[in-house]
C-alpha cells in the first residue's frame, strides 16, 4: 500500500508520460491513457504478476491492451516498472524502428504479449490465452503443484465491444467458463465520431451477463480502491469477468475531456498544459518522472523477480517428484519438437480414384497428434467436413479441460484470433479449420499471425469450384490470390495425399510464422511416385514432377486438384511428339525462399512457353509464367452444379489443357 499523495502522482506520471509522448510525436491517442491510468495502476501495482527481467516467465499473468490505439498507456507502464523500454524509447514514440510503435507489436517491444491493431482482436486473444492456461493446468498441475496458475487480464474499449468479434469470443468464453479472464472496460462513452450515444446504446453489461460472464460496475474509474476490490472479487469468481469502469477520456484536459477531440489527436501544448495545471503537475520538464514515483514502480517490477523465484522453487520440487511431466512441460513451453516427430507419417499408395486432400490431412493430423500432444485444434462447426478431429481426445469443455478438440461454433472471426492467443501463450501448436470461402471472415487474424510471427496453422478445405452444388457463395476463386498477398504467410495447396503430408511437415516446422493449407473437398488421384518425382519436393514450393521427352519445349504447372490434369495432358502431348515438363507448384512462398539456382532448375529461363492451370483467379501467377506464358484459370465466380460438371464447364479438362498448350506452342 502507498500513501495517497504518492499514488496520485504515480497515476499522473502515467497520464502525462503518455500525453507528452503523443505530443512530441504529433500523432497518437492521448485520451485513453489519461482516462484509464488509474485502473491500469490498480491492476499493475496490486494484482498483475510479471517480471520485467524475464518478460517470458512461463507462469506470468498475461496483460493485453485490446484498445491498441492507447499504446502509450502500456509503454509508460513498461518503462516505469523496469522493462527494457527506456525513456528515450518513450520519446521516440511512433518513429522509425522505435520500440514504441503506434500500436503494440509483440515482436517489437518487450512485455507486449500480442499485436493489437484491429479492435476486438486483443479481447479474442485473451480467450485463446485462457484456453491455453486452462488446458495446461488440467494436463500438468498436481494437487500439491500449481505450476500453471495465472490470470489473463485486459483493458478493452467501446470500440472493442462494438466489433462483432468480441461477442463471438465472449460467448465462447462464457460457455467454457474461462474464469481466468478479467477484463477492465474503459467505459468512457466516447468514440471518434462523438458520443457512443450515436451508435452504441445497448446494455453492455447485460449482454455479457447473458454470455455467462461475471459483470461488475464501477461508477468512478479513478477510484483505485474500487477497482482493486473489483479485481479481487473477479479473481474469486469461476466465470470470466468484465469490470465496467466509468472513466473520462482525456481526464484533466480543460476543454477536450469527455470529447472525441481527446481520442485520436495530440492535445496541443495549451490544452496539455491546462491539464497539467488542473492536476497540479509541473509544466516542465516534459516527460517528468518524480524520483519517488520511479522508485515505487521499480519496486513493483522487482517484486516480479521474487514471484518468479517462488514459482521456480515449486517447479524445482515438481521436477524432482514428477520428472517426466516437468520435462514435457519444459519442452512444450520452450517450443521444442519431440525428436522423430515426423517419423512414420502416412505414405499413401498410388490410387486412381484417389483421396480428398482434406481426408489425407485428417489422417496426417492423427498420426502427428500421437507424438505431439501440443497439437490442438478445432473447427467452426464443420469438423466432419474438415476432417480436423483428433481421435482419442475429448472436446475441450469446462468439464474436460484436457481436451484437444475445440468446438468454436459458427464463429470464424473469433476462432482466428483465439488461435493466435493460444499460439502467443506458448506450449501449443494450434490449428483451426473451416471452408476456404470463410477466410474472408478470418483475414484480420491471419494477417496478424503473419505480422506477429505466430506459429498458427490455418486449415481451409473446400478450396475451389470443386465445392460443387453449394454454388458461388461457397466457391472460393479469389481467395488464394488474396491470401498469397499477405507477407510471411506460407500458403500451400497440395496436389495429392502425399503432398499433404509434406505440407503438414512444413506447417509443424515453420517457426517463423503461420502456415495455411488449402485442401479439396473432392477426391484427387494419388500420384504414382514410382513414375513421378517424390512428394518431398513439395517442401520446396515447386518441383519437377517429370520431364516427358528430352529437351522441354513447354512447362505445364499446377497446384492442388489441377495437378492431375497437367499429368494426363502432358502424357498425351508427349504421345503427340511434344516434350513437356510437368511442375507441381503447391506454394509460391516456399519456392521464393529457394536459391536462384534451384528456382531456375525448375523453371529454366530459356523455356518461355509456360502454362499454369489453377481453379482460381490468375492474379499473381505472372511472376512464374512470364511474358510469354498463358493461364488456364477462372476469373469469374462459380456456379451451382456437381463438381465434375463445373470443372468441365469452366474448362478444367485434359482436352482443354492440351488445347491451351498447343495454342501456346503455335504462337
Amino acid at each position: 500500500m502507498t500513501d495517497k499523495s504518492l499514488e496520485n502522482r504515480a497515476i499522473n506520471t502515467i497520464r502525462f508520460l503518455s500525453a507528452d509522448a503523443v505530443e512530441k510525436a504529433n500523432s497518437g491517442h492521448p485520451g485513453m491513457p489519461m482516462g484509464a491510468a488509474a485502473m491500469a495502476y490498480a491492476l499493475w501495482t496490486r494484482h498483475l504478476r510479471f517480471n520485467p527481467k524475464n518478460p517470458h516467465w512461463w507462469d506470468r499473468d498475461r496483460f493485453v491492451l485490446s484498445g491498441g490505439h492507447g499504446s502509450m498507456l502500456l509503454y509508460s507502464l513498461l518503462h516505469l516498472t523496469g522493462y527494457d523500454v527506456s525513456l528515450d524509447d518513450i520519446k521516440n514514440f511512433r518513429q522509425w524502428e522505435s520500440k514504441t510503435p503506434g500500436h503494440p507489436e509483440c515482436y517489437k517491444t518487450p512485455g507486449v504479449e500480442v499485436t493489437t491493431g484491429p479492435l476486438g482482436q486483443g479481447l479474442a486473444n485473451c480467450v485463446g490465452m485462457a484456453i491455453a492456461e486452462a488446458h495446461l493446468s488440467a494436463v500438468f498441475n498436481k494437487p500439491q503443484f500449481g505450476i500453471v496458475n495465472h490470470n489473463i487480464y485486459g483493458i478493452v474499449t467501446d470500440g472493442d465491444l462494438m466489433e462483432g468479434i468480441s461477442s463471438e469470443s465472449a460467448s465462447l468464453a462464457g460457455h467454457l467458463k474461462l474464469g481466468k479472464i478479467i477484463l477492465l472496460y474503459d467505459d468512457n462513452k466516447i468514440s471518434i465520431d462523438g458520443s457512443t450515444d450515436l451508435t452504441f446504446t445497448e446494455n453492455r453489461g447485460a449482454r455479457f451477463e447473458a454470455f455467462g460472464w461475471h459483470v461488475q460496475r464501477i461508477d468512478n474509474g479513478n477510484d483505485v480502491e474500487s477497482v482493486d476490490a473489483a479485481i479481487s472479487k473477479a479473481k474469486s469468481d469461476p466465470r470470466p469477468s468484465l469490470i465496467m469502469c466509468k472513466t473520462h477520456i482525456g481526464f484533466g484536459m480543460p476543454n477536450k475531456q469527455d470529447t472525441s477531440k481527446a481520442h485520436g489527436e495530440p492535445a496541443g501544448e495549451e490544452e496539455l498544459d491546462g491539464a497539467k495545471n488542473n492536476l497540479e503537475w509541473p509544466l516542465t520538464p516534459r516527460f517528468y518522472i518524480p524520483d519517488d514515483v520511479l522508485g515505487f514502480f521499480r519496486e513493483v517490477g522487482d517484486r516480479g523477480s521474487l514471484l518468479e523465484s517462488e514459482w521456480q522453487s515449486v517447479f524445482d520440487t515438481y521436477t524432482k517428484d514428477c520428472p517426466e511431466m516437468a520435462a514435457e512441460f519444459t519442452r512444450r513451453m520452450n517450443g521444442e519438437l519431440v525428436p522423430g516427430w515426423d517419423d512414420n507419417l502416412p505414405i499413401f499408395p498410388a490410387e486412381g480414384k484417389g483421396l480428398a486432400t482434406r481426408v489425407a490431412s485428417g489422417k496426417t493430423i492423427n498420426v502427428l497428434a500421437i507424438k505431439l500432444p501440443e497439437l490442438v485444434g478445432g473447427s467452426a462447426d464443420l469438423t466432419p467436413s474438415n476432417k480436423s478431429w483428433i481421435d482419442g481426445s475429448p472436446s475441450f469443455q469446462a468439464k474436460s479441460l484436457n481436451g484437444r478438440n475445440i468446438h468454436y461454433g459458427v464463429r470464424e472471426h473469433a476462432m482466428g484470433a483465439i488461435v493466435n492467443g493460444i499460439a502467443a501463450h506458448g506450449g501449443f501448436l494450434p490449428f483451426s479449420a473451416t471452408f476456404l470461402m470463410f477466410a474472408d471472415y478470418m483475414r484480420p487474424a491471419i494477417r496478424l499471425s503473419a505480422l506477429s510471427g505466430h506459429h498458427s496453422i490455418w486449415i481451409f478445405t473446400h478450396d475451389s469450384i470443386g465445392v460443387g452444388e453449394d454454388g458461388p457463395t461457397h466457391q472460393p476463386v479469389e481467395h488464394l490470390a488474396a491470401l498469397r498477398a499477405i507477407p510471411n504467410l506460407v500458403v500451400i495447396r497440395p496436389g495429392d495425399a502425399n503432398e499433404v503430408v509434406e505440407a503438414w511437415k512444413v506447417a509443424i516446422s515453420n517457426r517463423r510464422g503461420p502456415t495455411l493449407l488449402a485442401l479439396t473437398r473432392q477426391n484427387v488421384p494419388i500420384i504414382d511416385r514410382a513414375k513421378y518425382a517424390a512428394a518431398s519436393g513439395a517442401s520446396k514450393g515447386a518441383y519437377v514432377l517429370a520431364d516427358l521427352g528430352k529437351e522441354p519445349e513447354i512447362i505445364l504447372m499446377a497446384s492442388g486438384s489441377e495437378l492431375d490434369l497437367i499429368i494426363h495432358a502432358g502424357e498425351e502431348l508427349q504421345e503427340q511428339g511434344v516434350n513437356v515438363r510437368l511442375v507441381s507448384f503447391p506454394s509460391w512462398e516456399l519456392f521464393k525462399t529457394q536459391s536462384q539456382e534451384y528456382r531456375e532448375s525448375v523453371l529454366p529461363p530459356k523455356i518461355k512457353k509456360r502454362l499454369v492451370v489453377e481453379a482460381g483467379v490468375a492474379q499473381g501467377w505472372e511472376r512464374w509464367v512470364g511474358d510469354n506464358g498463358k493461364y488456364l484459370c477462372i476469373d469469374t465466380f462459380g456456379s451451382s452444379a456437381p463438381a465434375e460438371v463445373l470443372f468441365e464447364k469452366y474448362g478444367f479438362t485434359v482436352e482443354n489443357v492440351i488445347k491451351h498448350a498447343q495454342a501456346l506452342l503455335n504462337e
